[in-house]
């Protein structure tokens, strides 16, 4: 881990960040969800052209995580119109912040999340917000234990399967 490493992820990165974010997704959510649920999700959200158009929108900004020669992790930003929600132009959006399940707890989630602080920080933003699963404590303890507090919620589709988000926001300028 002493070579661990933040790096952007430029549109010909696209089948790293697509083997990373559905091995991630699907090593995180795989035991809460239905395999159908599952494997449609990432059809649709991880196909080749989705995670292009991603990559290739100048307002989301994405960052690999390498421990020497190998992805661990990546994380997706969000400003303006490619927001989620909110879409405020003082905003910044972490809509993703995936770590392989190897290298949880070994720092490579809150490395990201400094990322996103520096980049919130270098954009002149007010407030960083992202939308976590109710049913991802560890998650929400991750990013309460880093300032952000809930204050609203939205419905999630993974699959047939509706589920509720808790939207979480951390003020940096007062």
């Amino acid at each position: 881990m002493d070579e661990l490493m933040i790096r952007p992820a430029p549109a010909g990165d696209l089948e790293l960040v697509r083997k990373i974010g559905s091995e991630t997704f699907y090593e995180t959510f795989a035991d809460s969800n239905t395999e159908a649920d599952m494997q449609h999700y990432l059809a649709v959200n991880f196909s080749p052209e989705k995670l292009l158009a991603e990559l290739s929108n100048p307002n989301s900004l994405f960052f690999l995580a390498w421990d020497r020669e190998t992805p661990v992790g990546y994380l997706k930003l969000n400003t303006g119109e490619a927001q989620t929600d909110v879409k405020e132009a003082v905003s910044i959006e972490i809509e993703r912040i995936y770590v392989k399940a190897a290298y949880h707890g070994k720092k490579v989630g809150q490395l990201l999340y400094e990322k996103a602080l520096e980049i919130a920080r270098e954009l002149n933003k007010e407030y960083i917000w992202l939308g976590v699963w109710e049913k991802n404590p560890r998650a929400i303890r991750f990013y309460e234990k880093n300032g952000f507090m809930a204050f609203s919620k939205h419905l999630f589709q993974l699959g047939t399967d509706e589920q509720t988000d808790i939207l979480m926001k951390k003020t940096l300028k007062e």
